[in-house]
């Protein structure tokens, strides 16, 4: 893909202003600095979606959306990086020059726009003719308006009619100046091929006499059709589908996803059915946030479709019991793909378009909100009752659950589940746990589930339910602990363990040590480097005295590289490089990064909720602002990391007195624990702060 040149995407940023294109959008009102809307991502009463004009920057301190001018377009669009940029040249009337293609590259392009093209051409085509000729009118606009459809629906959808020919779309296709060979890539066109499978030269319109359903990708263009006839013909199948092409990807797209994608964010849940009537019906009906797998297995490219706009997916099931059997293998790999799944089950004989076409709009609401049940418990019910009293039936329904179970990444919702099933089944947990476990370890069990740190095991042994505690053992029966000075520790540790301990009246037990893979970086730690990358970031270039910036400042007292954390470290590393290019380092231009992590690092290390009151200046309060004194500001965050550094240092030493030592060794770390401690003691009174540490 041809790259927008850098230079190119700066200008881009720049120009867009970032209150007129989210003011396409919501309603924006000042309030202070900022400017408040109701978040367009989410439902919400009062405003929490904050715009920084200054900045730059939009923040939903709701959901926490957020990011720049480019970030903003590709969350309420759905498109990606570069199609975000070409939205905002266009609205800026910025000519885009991509840097040169390869003449291979030219040629493909040129493929795949000409297909788009002649779909777009096609789509327009059967439109015009459901709507104004007599076979359309008669045909398909009576089915669609049997079915229950009025016009608006119609033509949100763009829906159309192929006429009852053999050359039809050929010919108007012909007449327009098209070449036949996108009608064939495209699959608009058949080729007719003799017994041998050779080309007789003759070519059909695959599409004949049926309804036409547009199958729009997420940028609203058409990539294919779904048909339907109005034949009553056995032989003849009820849908036909266009086939596989460059444009076209049916494991990549979702039936009205474009028209729906909006609604999802706003009402945070996906309705996901079957069909392209019931996508129709219910959008007509209100529910607008509905799409369709349009009757082929979920993909993993699908679902990831869903997860951009929502986490939320509610799968409407036909109440069909063959059908539900087939669908559920499909929604395990919602759950494998961290989507919180509910389930609604409509009465037998019906589907979501005979449903609300039976009950009405509000009635059908009503149903899905009191019926709808998360996936776990509907299966374990539903798998329940169809093994009755049959242990070996109900042995294998317990296996199949826990397969389901196996595919939810979050530890804490699988512990959930399984304490559902066991009291669905009447069996008790541990049993469950254990075979739970068997199942994850087995080399046959495909997907394993990866949240927590079980290492894909659901507790930290078998039978362990993930409390840290051995099965044995209870919990609540261990005595609280009062916490160690860093000397009592050291003594304990040196003067034999747990009877050191008994001695100060601590219970004593030795955490056992990390794998170096498992080992975490404190919190604390991460807390003072990203304040030291905030103030580098935000302030660089401000002046903390004659000829020395923020940045110069930083990197002097802390050097080349001083954050461990690797996003941290490579976000310094950025900004090193642009002072040794001459530049400072531009909070708007890093937060619109073609990376989504430094977009989001750097649009939360700019983003704060709440402003001074102007109220607290008339009435003399004081409060600190980095702002005019940003030499404190950087002398209070370097000291307070150089002091977790040193806090660091000696926990270092206390560990290694836990393992047997040399006496030589020994009196060595307690002369650099003391030498730590005065240190510590030194920084924490350059802060003004009280020393607490094992107190």
């Amino acid at each position: 893909m041809a790259r927008i040149p850098k230079e190119l995407v700066d200008h881009i940023i720049q120009t867009a202003d970032i209150v007129e294109v989210v003011g396409d959008f919501v309603q924006l009102k000042r309030k202070g600095q900022n400017l408040w809307a109701p978040c367009p991502f989410h439902n919400e009463k009062s405003p929490s979606f904050s715009v920084n004009p200054a900045k730059s920057l939009y923040k939903c301190f709701g959901c926490g959306k957020a990011g720049g001018v480019v970030q903003f377009v590709m969350d309420v669009e759905g498109t990606s990086y570069v199609e975000a940029l070409k939205y905002l040249a266009k609205k800026y009337a910025i000519e885009i020059q991509e840097e040169e293609k390869t003449p291979q590259q030219q040629l493909e392009q040129n493929e795949r726009d000409s297909q788009y093209i002649v779909s777009d051409f096609a789509k327009n085509h059967f439109h015009r003719l459901l709507l104004n000729s007599e076979e359309g009118m008669s045909i398909g606009y009576g089915y669609l308006k049997e079915r229950g459809l009025n016009l608006s629906t119609i033509q949100t959808f763009e829906l159309g009619y192929s006429l009852d020919s053999w050359d039809d779309l050929m010919k108007a296709a012909e007449t327009a100046g098209f070449d036949k060979k996108y009608l064939e890539k495209t699959g608009l066109t058949v080729i007719r091929t003799d017994d041998q499978g050779k080309d007789t030269g003759r070519r059909y319109d695959r599409f004949r006499g049926r309804v036409m359903f547009p199958i729009h990708n997420i940028s609203g263009r058409v990539v294919g059709f779904g048909a339907r006839t109005l034949k009553r013909d056995d032989k003849m199948a009820k849908y036909l589908n266009s086939p596989e092409s460059e444009i076209y990807h049916k494991s990549d797209v979702l039936y009205g996803l474009f028209q729906a994608r909006q609604a999802i964010r706003t009402q945070e849940v996906c309705y996901l059915v079957e069909g392209y009537l019931d996508v129709l019906s219910l959008y007509q009906g209100g529910i607008k946030n509905v799409v369709a797998s349009s009757g082929t297995s979920l993909t993993e490219g699908q679902i990831r479709l869903i997860k951009r706009y929502s986490d939320n997916v509610t799968v409407l099931y036909d109440g069909d019991a063959a059908g539900i059997k087939a669908s559920l293998r499909g929604t395990d790999l919602l759950l494998e793909g961290g989507l919180n799944v509910r389930v609604v089950l409509f009465p037998d004989g019906d589907d979501p378009d005979s449903y609300i076409r039976k009950v009405g709009d509000q009635r059908f609401t009503e149903y899905i909100e009191t019926k709808s049940q998360d996936f776990i418990t509907f299966k374990t019910t539903l798998v329940a009752r169809e093994a009755s009293n049959d242990p070996v039936k109900k042995a294998e329904a317990i296996r199949d659950v826990l397969h389901s179970i196996a595919k939810v990444p979050d530890a804490i919702k699988r512990q959930v589940f399984l304490q559902q099933t066991s009291a669905t089944f009447g069996i008790d947990e541990q049993v469950l746990i254990t075979e739970y476990n068997k199942l994850v370890k087995s080399p046959t069990q495909q997907t394993k589930p990866s949240g927590g740190d079980n290492r894909g095991n659901y507790g930290n042994g078998a039978g362990s339910a993930n409390t840290g505690y051995p099965p044995s053992s209870n919990p609540r029966s261990a005595p609280a602990a009062r916490p160690m000075t860093d000397e009592e520790e050291a003594e304990m540790l040196m003067y034999g363990g747990a009877e050191a301990a008994e001695s100060l009246g601590t219970p004593f037990t030795a955490a056992p040590k990390k794998a170096a893979e498992e080992e975490e970086t404190p919190d604390m730690l991460q807390v003072c480097e990203r304040e030291v990358l905030r103030l580098l970031v935000l302030y660089a270039g401000r002046e903390i005295e004659p000829e020395m910036s923020v940045a110069g400042y930083l990197m002097g007292q802390l050097g080349e590289y001083p954050l461990t954390k690797p996003l941290y470290a490579e976000m310094w590393e950025i900004c090193r490089q642009e002072l040794l290019a001459g530049r400072f380092p531009d909070a708007r231009l890093l937060a619109q990064n073609e990376r989504e992590d430094i977009r989001q690092l750097i649009t939360d290390l700019a983003t704060e909720r709440y402003e001074i009151s102007p109220n607290w200046r008339t009435k003399e309060i004081y409060v600190f602002n980095e702002v005019d004194l940003p030499q404190l500001a950087c002398d209070n965050a370097v000291l307070r990391l150089n002091k977790v550094h040193v806090q660091r240092e000696l926990d270092q030493c206390l560990e290694r007195l836990r393992h047997p030592l040399e006496d030589a060794e020994m009196f060595e770390i307690l002369g650099d624990i003391k030498r730590l401690k005065e240190l510590d003691n030194e920084l924490a009174a350059l802060l003004g702060t009280v020393v607490a540490r094992g107190t």
